[in-house]
This record gives C-alpha cells, structure tokens and sequence, in this order.
C-alpha cells in the first residue's frame, strides 16, 4: 500500500522523522556531557587521582527531567512540537523557558525526512538515507552547541558509509574508499597548511572525520561540491557574525554545520549540479 501511495509514505515517514527528532534532541543534550564526564575520568585515572563514581547516565538514564527545576518529564510534555505548544515554551513546572532548539530539530528532521522519502522513493536506499541524514542533523547541532564532532558518531557514520557501498548504493566501492581518505586527507592538508602559515589551527580533527564519512557515502566526485558550498556559505556566515554582530574575528566559527549543508545539497542535487556544471564546457 505504501508502494502504491507515495504520499502516504511520505506522510508516515515525516511523523517518523519527528519522533526520531525527539530521540536526536537526547543525544543533541546529552552525548557531549557523556563525553565530559569519560574525559574528567580519564584525566584523573591519568593523574592517579581518586575519582567518585558518578551516577549513570547515557541517552536512556535517567529519566528526561528540567534543568531548572529537575521536574521529570512526563509523556504527554514530550510529544514532538505539540507539547513545546501546549507549553507555551515553558516548564510545567517551574515555567522555565524551554530552549527553540527542541522543537526547531524535530521540525528539521520531519522535513528532511520526509524529503529524502520524497527523493529516493519506496526504497531500501531510503532507509540508509535516513540514517545519514539524522546523524548529520545531530552532528550540525552539537557542533553549533559546543564545537565538537564526536567520534562516536563520525566513525560509525564513516564505516557504515563504506559498507552500504560495498553493493553500489550511492557509487561504487572505489569511489567510496577514495571519497573516504580523500575527505579526510583535503582537510587535513588546509589545516597544516593554515598552520605552518599562521601558526594557529583553522579547524579541528571531528571535521576531518565528518568529511570522510560524507566522502564514503558520497563518494569522491562529490566532494568539490561539499567543499565549495561549505566553504561560501561558511565565508558569507562568518563575515556576516563579524559585521552585523561586531564578532570578534579570532572567536572559532564551527565548520560542521556547513560541512552539513553542502553534504545534504549534494545527497539531493549533487548529479544535477554536476552535470549543469560539466554541461557549460
């Protein structure tokens, strides 16, 4: 039925985006303080200081709860977007604001997703998409948010990459190991070279790593295209915070989400860029 319809396909694919949305808010919150906690227990073990055993705490303990207040989540105030609204945006509780960025995410990801099932259609392709998709959406945000790029998310996202092409999903396996260590080798080369130039960093080794996962997914040929658009749009951003809001320069502007957006371009009109492009020669 849902081969035979593809708007209701779409349509089943867009509520699924937005409860996924709800789940990529969780790792958004809580993967990089996850990180924080590993790195404080590595530093003190490191140190052969004594370190007090923490609560758990991971993407499913404990239970969501505010940050105010640490009034507990219920069911019916995590309903993706209907509950920020009923809410009014703010704790039922303590009436603390709730941060945009939840409802902006599943709103994001409901839309993304219901475009890749738009694009790709009743597939298994599109089921290798989603995923692609969701994590670059996680990436993008927590970049944004603390300007990082967790490996434990890149790497997966890299190797799994890899491995969908091994049957020629989105370009053959030579394309994609060459995607791979071609990604990771170009940024690498702008970093030293920026470096040895200017004595300071220009980026940081998750980009690298982001980069290489969209060239094993992507495959090689599409990586000029990222590049160029991160690049711009990234310029054009970063002159613009400078201006308009008086930035200091030396401040880092995260390169992920920019990384993000040229990937996706390319995921959804990579060919016909490319080709538009080729065709003016």
């Amino acid at each position: 039925m849902l081969q035979e319809d593809p708007g209701l396909f779409i349509a089943m694919i867009s509520i699924l985006g937005l409860m996924v949305g709800s789940f990529l808010n969780v790792v958004i919150f809580r993967l990089p303080e996850m990180m924080r906690r590993s790195w404080s227990e590595q530093c003190a073990e490191l140190r052969g200081e004594a370190f007090e055993k923490q609560s758990t705490f991971n993407l499913i303990f404990p239970r969501s709860t505010c940050p105010e207040c640490g009034h507990k989540i219920s069911v019916w105030e995590n309903i993706p977007i209907i509950s920020y609204l009923a809410l009014r945006g703010r704790c039922a509780q303590c009436h603390a604001q709730i941060p945009l960025r939840y409802p902006i995410v599943e709103a994001v990801t409901a839309l993304l997703s219901a475009a890749v099932a738009w694009h790709f259609g009743y597939t298994l392709v599109t089921g290798g998409v989603l995923i692609f998709v969701w994590a670059l959406i996680v990436l993008a945000v927590i970049d944004l948010n603390t300007q990082l790029l967790p490996d434990d998310i890149t790497l997966p996202l890299l190797w799994l990459g890899l491995l969908i092409n091994l049957n020629n999903v989105f370009t053959d396996t030579q394309s994609s190991i060459i995607g791979a260590a071609a990604g990771y080798l170009s940024l690498w080369l702008v970093y030293w070279c920026f470096k040895l130039l200017t004595g300071k960093e220009g980026m940081g080794y998750g980009d690298f790593k982001l980069l290489s996962a969209i060239g094993a997914w992507l495959g090689w040929g599409m990586l000029p295209l990222v590049i160029v658009f991160s690049s711009l749009v990234g310029a054009f951003v970063g002159i613009g915070l400078i201006i308009a809001a008086k930035q200091n320069k030396n401040i880092p502007i995260p390169f992920g989400p920019y990384l993000v957006g040229g990937a996706l371009i390319a995921l959804f009109w990579g060919e016909e860029l490319t080709d538009s492009y080729l065709g003016l020669f």
